[in-house]
């Protein structure tokens, strides 16, 4: 079938990168492995981070104007080159969904979200615009598919019926790590040649861009946390870059030697860097779950991770690696040295973590989810294709 896909905070195919970016692209590519012509219908951004209330009513007012105009551009269209389904990704009060509750009322399609979450304190907050507007999308969406089962306990209730709920888990495109991961040894030498890294030593790494707020607060916590670790071999490698880059420097200063920061890395050198590592290191504070960590367990790297949001929907302690509590310096510093110290345990959750995110958290375990529901709910609409 055709689908209509739109991502009201960012589109996904803005030049910035990001974890929001990826999964966007994530679920085009699952749509198109399932057979449908995806097409990205807008790149208008509903976004509004400073709850302005006058910003956000002329955001819903141009909106409506875009969804109106989608309408005319596609009823001019032949009937074989309509869309079937809308699909929307990431919903919340901060970015509604202006454009596509209107376009499948106009067009009689089904009307389809994934990851929304729904918080009633916004209610009469800063946000009230999107927070309302988020309402009514959920309410008459045909199908929510949840990703961060942490949304869950709000959303549900917002649905015409629970049914209308399809809970899948976090994933990603796995193969190109699983292939890293095969050839170790390899990847290990030619890291450990282009950025001068003792092979010898244990290698801890993150990969996560360097913004102010939550990723700023996540590098501040893993400075503290491997200070405590002043006396233990390891290499911490850092691969991101960003606004905050001389404030995360300072954060990771008393690391000294060993840290090596290498900047942004190229996608295509991200699984090789995955698979040449040892342990993979993020307090991820305030994450939605965390799309390094699946990347990480594709590559065959255990994790160790502060448990916020649906971070444990990925990371399973004591399974995959071990999940700390939120802020706890103390616990993340003991995880990281116990899984450092223990290299049996730490390969040992790494077989697991491969094992796990190549059948739970793989792309075609999400087509195989998400596109039976996605045909039946056309179907159901008379749609045909």
């Amino acid at each position: 079938m055709r689908i209509a896909f739109y991502a009201p905070m960012k589109s996904p195919d803005d030049p910035t990168p990001s974890g929001d970016r990826q999964m966007a692209q994530l679920l085009m590519l699952a749509l198109s492995r399932g057979g449908h012509d995806v097409q990205l219908v807008s790149k208008f951004s509903s976004y509004d981070g400073d709850g302005d209330h006058n910003r956000q009513i002329r955001l819903r007012d141009m909106g409506v104007t875009t969804a109106t105009r989608l309408i005319q551009r596609t009823e001019s269209l032949r009937p074989e080159l309509r869309p079937h389904l809308w699909f929307t990704y990431h919903l919340y009060h901060k970015a509604p969904d202006w454009l596509g509750p209107g376009y499948c009322r106009g067009m009689g399609i089904p009307y389809v979200v994934a990851e929304a979450s729904f918080a009633t304190k916004q209610e009469h907050g800063p946000w009230d615009v999107g927070h309302q507007s988020v309402a009514e999308a959920l309410a008459m969406a045909d199908l929510v598919i949840n990703i961060n089962s942490v949304d869950r306990e709000a959303v549900l209730p917002r649905l015409a019926s629970p049914e209308r709920l399809l809970p899948i888990k976090p994933f990603t495109d796995s193969h190109p790590f699983t292939e890293a991961a095969k050839r170790r040894d390899t990847a290990r030498k030619a890291m450990s040649r282009k950025f001068n890294l003792d092979p010898g030593v244990p290698w801890l790494l993150v990969v996560a861009m360097m913004r102010r707020g939550d990723k700023l607060a996540s590098y501040q916590l893993l400075g503290k946390a491997l200070a405590q670790l002043e006396s233990m071999p390891f290499r911490l490698i850092v691969a991101g870059d960003g606004e905050a880059r001389s404030q995360v420097g300072q954060a990771l200063r008393s690391l000294g030697s060993k840290l090596c920061l290498i900047g942004q890395v190229a996608p295509e050198l991200l699984p090789t860097l995955y698979a040449a590592s040892d342990l993979y290191v993020w307090p991820a504070v305030n994450e939605a779950y965390g799309m390094a960590f699946l990347e990480a367990h594709a590559a065959g790297l255990p994790a160790v991770a502060g448990n916020y949001g649906g971070v444990t929907d990925i990371v399973q302690d004591g399974v995959t690696g071990l999940v700390t509590p939120p802020g706890d310096v103390d616990a993340f510093a003991m995880a990281v040295k116990t899984l450092i110290q223990d290299t049996n345990r730490r390969r040992e959750y790494g077989r697991q973590a491969q094992q796990k995110a190549t059948t739970d958290h793989s792309l075609m375990t999400a087509v195989q989810m998400m596109n039976p529901w996605l045909v039946r709910l056309s179907e159901r609409y008379g749609v045909r294709y």
